[in-house]
């Protein structure tokens, strides 16, 4: 069996699933039971000066069966003091010593940030994760998002604590900017051993059509909140691979994001994070769901011939190219299964009124049939069949040599230098 014990940055924990700073993180009961659940690291629920949360505080969107396919909240940090916490975290680390625990924290000045972290290293912590990711209550202070947006103050504050830290230092980042990569840099600078990322998006998660109040409401009023679940995954993949390749980017990465099963943990794994933190979906269905990450990792590593997840990081993040390094003559058109075709004609309808109408219905026939020569491998009719693999996705040998777009005749800016992927 593969081993799953990893060392983050300076941080070693016995696996590489840990929770998220957020609700599952808020007590020592709480972390405690993950713990003995098989969680491998928390990140604690972020300090900082005591807090007044609002009631409600959550709000989520359902989709079909998935009753929060998003979540989204309008709690701020911990609204319980600095010395309960760290008696609490005190405690916790005492009787977990081979587990990682993770200080968050987010203040607004020099001195606060100075005094926690030795307040948090004489308890004995791990390591400390800088929150700049929070999008709603504590940016409109100048903290959470607030610094996350803006390169000159992130470095400047992850300098602060670098300064005088002795343990780790993790910067969370902000997925509410244009280019994730300048803060991340940023926080490069300033010192920072390592990443994490995503913090919650910006969102209204929707509006009550009853009252015509917005969800979650306050007294029949509400704020913009921060969005997370499985719907964020592919927002956060997304970034963690731009980080991943950057050319000046070297520190470890710490994926957060829609993560609920392995097969999610893995993808994270192979877009160059080297450790994983869940929320929502221990919200959703409670700590035990980390056997079910342990076990998949474990038997994937295995099939694979993999001895860690290190074996694994990074693979698909080499694989992202920008558009114009794509290869315009490579082509695929869809096929259809007729033993496993049920008839719905789905896919000619999505095809005829959303695609490029390349499905037609044959007479007498139930089973749509593809029009190879107008199929431009859209992949639309696949993605929407209800029956898996009824429609797959055939590669065709059209004869021609890579073409790439810099070298495209209807490109203005065309060049004579033949393109060649980078290996």
């Amino acid at each position: 069996m593969a081993d799953l014990n990893i060392d983050f940055a300076g941080i070693k924990a016995p696996n590489p699933f840990w929770l998220a700073s957020a609700p599952p993180t808020n007590t020592s009961y709480q972390v405690m039971n993950a713990f003995r659940s098989g969680w491998g690291g928390a990140v604690w629920k972020t300090l900082g000066q005591p807090i007044v949360n609002v009631s409600s505080r959550y709000g989520a969107i359902a989709y079909k069966n998935n009753k929060m396919m998003g979540l989204n909240n309008i709690e701020l940090i911990t609204d319980r003091s600095l010395e309960v916490n760290l008696k609490e975290m005190k405690e916790v680390k005492e009787k977990f010593p081979k587990h990682a625990l993770i200080a968050s924290m987010m203040f607004e000045k020099k001195e606060e940030w100075h005094d926690c972290i030795k307040r948090c290293e004489d308890i004995g912590v791990d390591g400390f994760e800088l929150n700049y990711g929070c999008p709603h209550g504590m940016c409109e202070r100048g903290m959470g998002s607030a610094v996350g947006q803006n390169p000159e103050v992130c470095e400047r504050i992850t300098s602060w604590v670098t300064e005088v830290a002795t343990k780790p230092v993790i910067v969370k980042l902000t997925p509410n900017v244009t280019d994730i990569t300048k803060p991340a840099l940023a926080a490069q600078r300033g010192g920072a051993n390592a990443v994490s990322l995503i913090n919650t998006i910006n969102s209204v998660i929707g509006i009550n059509l009853e009252t015509m109040e917005p969800n979650p409401t306050v007294d029949g009023f509400s704020t913009h909140g921060g969005y997370c679940g499985p719907a964020v995954k592919p927002i956060s993949l997304n970034m963690v691979s731009e980080i991943a390749n950057h050319p000046d980017f070297h520190l470890p990465i710490s994926g957060i994001g829609g993560i609920e099963t392995w097969q999610d943990s893995v993808e994270y794994f192979l877009m160059g994070a080297t450790s994983v933190q869940v929320c929502t979906a221990v919200m959703h269905y409670g700590f035990r769901i980390v056997t079910d990450l342990i076990e998949g990792v474990n038997e994937y590593l295995d099939k694979n011939k993999m001895k860690s997840i290190n074996d694994l990081c990074g693979i698909t993040a080499k694989k992202m190219r920008k558009w114009e390094e794509l290869d315009l003559n490579y082509k695929v058109i869809a096929q259809i299964d007729p033993n496993k075709c049920i008839s719905c004609q789905l896919c000619y309808i999505a095809c005829e009124d959303g695609a490029h109408q390349s499905i037609e219905l044959v007479k007498d026939s139930r089973i749509p049939k593809i029009k190879e020569d107008t199929c431009v491998g859209c992949n639309l009719c696949s993605l929407v069949c209800p029956v898996e693999s009824c429609i797959t996705m055939v590669k065709v040998n059209t004869g021609k040599e890579k073409l790439f777009w810099a070298n495209h005749p209807k490109n203005p800016d065309k060049t004579n230098e033949k393109i060649s992927l980078k290996k």
